[in-house]
């Protein structure tokens, strides 16, 4: 009976060890699985570099958005203003004919003082003369619209303290040359050249750089259309001593044809008498009366 119970007690305890065998060896075969864990664990990061692909991506967009950002404009084109305001068809004529549209959009880029244009319309050429512009040099049409332009950008309110004569693109404001003058008066605007007097009937066009004004009139400066006056020859050179000494004993020719009779003395009056045939006659009958006499 005890060697029967024995063996039931070990046969137990061998079924207890085997358990314990059984779980300790599962226990321990756990951790094998943490790999795989790991191995998932860097498929976290490899979804990470798609961000940085992203952030990289943002400045490539970004010469496209600035790309799309406006472009600062660049100065105006006088010609342009003009055709779109209308009514300026012989000055944008001779604004391309003459090249000062180009040498005005040209300038607005070097400088900062601006440019002031008064626009003659076309009821204002229409109103010259007959043949004013045809009778004109191609130096003298570009010195014509250069004298409508300022080379200072002005508004109206500035005209009221200005000081004149106003200097033009077409140079010197001496008297007889090209003196612009401009007076304001409240809201109207006069201008004089000495030869016209004109007025500015509105504004064509205001940025701060460039100012157009329309005028009534052509402004006609004096270089070109008053005749100036000769210039004096200059005064002779006094004759020198020394040609004055050489001729001092010799008779001076003339050519005037007044002749004077010599004043007839003693016995010289046979040779001068050859001079005049008046005079031959009248010796000649002396010397026959003298001979006479002697009889």
């Amino acid at each position: 009976m005890f060697t029967k119970m024995r063996k039931h007690a070990f046969l137990s305890l061998s079924l207890l060890l085997a358990f314990l065998c059984y779980c300790s060896t599962t226990t321990l075969a756990q951790p094998a699985q943490a790999p795989a864990l790991t191995a998932v664990a860097p498929a976290k990061p490899a979804d990470s570099p798609a961000k940085p692909a992203d952030s990289q991506a943002k400045p490539a967009d970004s010469p496209a958005k600035l790309a799309d950002a406006p472009t600062p404009p660049g100065p105006p084109d006088v010609t342009k203003v003009l055709q779109k305001a209308g009514g300026f068809t012989i000055l944008i004529r001779l604004l391309k004919r003459t090249a000062v549209a180009d040498q005005i959009k040209g300038q607005l880029n070097d400088t900062k003082n601006g440019f002031t244009l008064f626009a003659p319309t076309d009821a204002a050429f229409s109103s010259l003369k007959s043949g004013t512009l045809n009778s004109l040099s191609d130096e003298q049409k570009i010195r014509l619209i250069q004298f409508h332009t300022l080379t200072t950008f002005y508004t109206l309110e500035n005209f009221q303290t200005v000081t004149n004569p106003l200097r033009t693109q077409a140079g010197d404001t001496n008297p007889g040359d090209y003196p612009l003058n401009v007076t304001s008066m409240g809201k109207q605007v006069n201008i004089s050249t000495g030869l016209v007097n004109a007025t500015v009937t509105g504004t064509v066009y205001s940025d701060n750089r460039l100012s157009i004004y329309k005028v009534d009139k052509v402004l006609l400066p004096l270089d070109i259309f008053v005749a100036k006056p000769p210039v004096p020859a200059p005064a002779l050179a006094p004759t020198k001593p020394k040609d004055n000494k050489n001729t001092a004993g010799t008779p001076k020719s003339s050519t005037s044809t007044t002749t004077t009779t010599p004043t007839v003395v003693g016995s010289d009056a046979a040779s001068l008498a050859l001079a005049e045939p008046g005079v031959m006659v009248a010796v000649g009958v002396s010397i026959f009366v003298a001979a006479f006499s002697m009889l």
